[in-house]
């Protein structure tokens, strides 16, 4: 698996499969990116405003397109959130649930940060 055109390391434990997806320079303040792994585009984001990371599809369910990294997050109320850049539409970063009130709902990931790095659990 390659990430700007370098090999990204796998780790493997008893329950999960750690991916290097990149550096978490790679990734803006209060923003998202998006990395490859195993095919599927993942939106990962650095909630530094709360101290944390996020991962998740990066595929809108509403409309079908590969936008999520690029939306706005925020909260509501404790639940962290990001919205859709396009319809607004708005979904947990830990659940995936759509917080607008319509039945959607995105994949979510676990992230790790070690020396550096942003792991994805896939």
């Amino acid at each position: 698996m390659l990430f700007g055109g370098r090999e990204i390391m796998t780790v493997e434990t008893a329950t999960e499969t750690w991916v290097m997806a990149c550096s978490v320079t790679q990734i803006p303040e209060n923003g998202g990116g998006c990395v490859l792994i195993n095919d599927e585009q993942i939106a990962i984001f650095n909630f530094t405003r709360r101290g944390e990371w996020y991962a998740t599809q990066n595929l809108c369910p509403h409309r079908q397109q590969m936008v999520l990294a690029r939306g706005m997050i925020g909260s509501a109320g404790d639940e962290p959130k990001v919205a859709c850049p396009f319809h607004k539409k708005t979904f947990s970063l830990e659940s995936g649930q759509c917080l607008s009130g319509d039945a959607y709902e995105i994949k979510t990931y676990p992230v790790k940060i070690e020396d550096g790095m942003v792991f994805v659990s896939i």
